[in-house]
């Protein structure tokens, strides 16, 4: 078969060596459910290794010539592929009402959406495997009081136990990117309490990073927090500083405050 032709449009480094998809692969998503979806399958190298495994394996990819190429590559997986928009499609498309995970060799210009939509449907996606650019990976797994620290960082570690897997290097992709790769786990936090305001944590967090280099009292300023509450010592802190714990703590006394 003719392979499908990489778009830049599209963000496309298509995967393809076998040893490192067997590794991603190998992770223990199906310890999560039988149901996986794949984003972004592209010529299908992790679909390769997946099909094989005992789960039900649908496809989403939104390069209608990597779907043509799919279907006559995979014609069993012919009706669970998805031709469309990951960011854009309701998540009942995939597996109805049921629980997920998610694997797959993401496009760099599109894998913090993917994330976001993870984390905003956490109750469904109890696992997330996937390549990220390697400073974007790096980030997710990040511990408070790094540069590197970031939005992402604090919302992936709140809701999921993250792990930077390994590092990947361009020649392993055709075409090769202009950095290293790097592949991530994220497995849900089964013990987390949600005893707080879920978008306003989303709001503190964001707020609180868009100026990191002001304290906590300076970037929230907008939010309307009365002065006495902002007397508290929380609010001397760099957001770097905060754990995702901390973070929850700071958002309740914003609710509190606010009340």
């Amino acid at each position: 078969m003719k392979a499908v032709t990489p778009k830049k449009k599209l963000g496309q480094h298509f995967l393809n060596d076998l040893n490192i998809a067997k590794k991603i692969t190998d992770q223990p998503f199906t310890y999560h459910g039988k149901n996986v979806l794949e984003i972004g399958p592209g010529m299908g190298v992790l679909t390769n290794f997946l099909i094989k495994k005992n789960i039900d394996l649908k496809l989403v990819e939104i390069d209608n010539e990597a779907v043509r190429f799919l279907i006559k590559k995979f014609p069993t997986l012919k009706n669970k592929i998805i031709s469309g928009n990951f960011i854009k499609m309701e998540l009942k498309t995939f597996f109805g009402e049921e629980n997920f995970s998610i694997i797959g060799n993401f496009p760099y210009n599109i894998s913090s959406q993917i994330l976001f939509k993870t984390l905003e449907n956490r109750n469904r996606i109890p696992f997330f495997c996937g390549m990220f650019q390697k400073e974007v990976a790096k980030r997710i797994c990040e511990r408070p009081g790094s540069k590197a620290y970031g939005i992402l960082s604090v919302l992936c570690q709140i809701f999921y136990n993250t792990e930077y897997l390994f590092s990947v290097a361009p020649l392993v992709f055709s075409p090769p990117p202009k950095v290293d790769s790097g592949v991530i786990a994220l497995t849900r936090k089964s013990n987390l309490s949600n005893d707080f305001n879920e978008r306003l944590l989303f709001k503190v967090v964001k707020l609180s990073f868009q100026q990191r280099r002001k304290t906590l009292r300076n970037s929230l300023k907008s939010l309307g927090i009365p002065k006495n509450v902002l007397e508290d010592s929380i609010f001397d802190l760099r957001p770097e500083k905060l754990s995702g714990d901390e973070f929850i703590a700071l958002t309740k006394k914003v609710e509190n405050a606010k009340v």
